[in-house]
């Protein structure tokens, strides 16, 4: 399975969100630059960048995603997130280096967008990220809940040609209780690799993640804080599961 640091960044900074809320915002370093460095020297094979501005409608960080793709793409493939609602967005993250491209809330409400991606860009470079709130997909940087099951849209996103969704439980992001490994195995049936996201704090949450077959996880406010050393991490996540 395959590890990703969190980069999420708000005006600049490198932060974390408590449940996805804004106004619960804990701010872990002034230089993404620099935090991409520090994981790319750690080991990482990727990185999980988002723009948080961009999926507030609050502007974007398009010159920070720039200068860390510049800085260490040639070491770490970077996978970026936060409102990318466009063909044009994914095609212009891709364009300055970015490895993959993460749909969310465009994929819930738009239904011709993931099709559309998925022939600009081709499958292994589009990835569909499934926010849910007791089972139902929250969209616009987690602002809202829609009706739409969580279960429903992968299956409809694989269906057009997705390989990849990134699930988060919200209730768990940024909460250090645990990922929702039942969550994402029930998305997994749908065909696709499942990154988990939300929750990981402890090798322990990353040995379930991968002995659950699924494809990754998203490891964020543990690092940041100390709890999981990035080294360690990643030796667990390429561990033999123990099935």
């Amino acid at each position: 399975m395959d590890l990703f640091p969190a980069i999420d960044i708000r005006h600049g900074r490198v932060v974390r969100l408590s449940q996805g809320e804004a106004t619960r915002q804990t701010v872990y370093g002034d230089d993404p630059v620099a935090v991409a460095e520090r994981f790319a020297d750690q080991g990482a094979a990727w990185l999980h960048v988002v723009d948080l501005d961009r999926a507030f409608g609050d502007g974007d960080n398009r010159t920070v995603v720039r200068r860390i793709v510049a800085r260490v793409g040639g070491r770490v493939r970077v996978q970026l997130g936060g409102g990318l609602r466009s063909v044009d967005l994914v095609r212009e993250g891709l364009d300055q280096g970015v490895s993959r491209a993460v749909l969310g809330t465009a994929a819930a409400i738009d239904p011709a967008i993931v099709p559309a991606a998925v022939a600009a860009a081709g499958a292994e470079r589009v990835a569909v990220g499934i926010d849910a709130r007791d089972g139902l997909v929250a969209i616009r940087g987690w602002t809202e809940t829609s009706a739409l099951e969580a279960d429903v849209l992968a299956h409809r996103v694989v269906a057009e040609g997705v390989r990849t969704i990134i699930y988060t439980d919200v209730a768990r992001d940024g909460m250090l209780g645990g990922p929702d490994i039942g969550g994402a195995r029930r998305l997994q049936a749908s065909g696709a690799a499942v990154i988990a996201s939300g929750g990981v704090a402890t090798l322990a949450d990353i040995y379930a993640v991968r002995d659950a077959g699924l494809g990754g996880a998203i490891v964020g406010r543990a690092l940041y804080e100390g709890r999981l050393a990035l080294p360690e991490a990643l030796e667990a996540a390429a561990a033999r599961p123990t099935r």
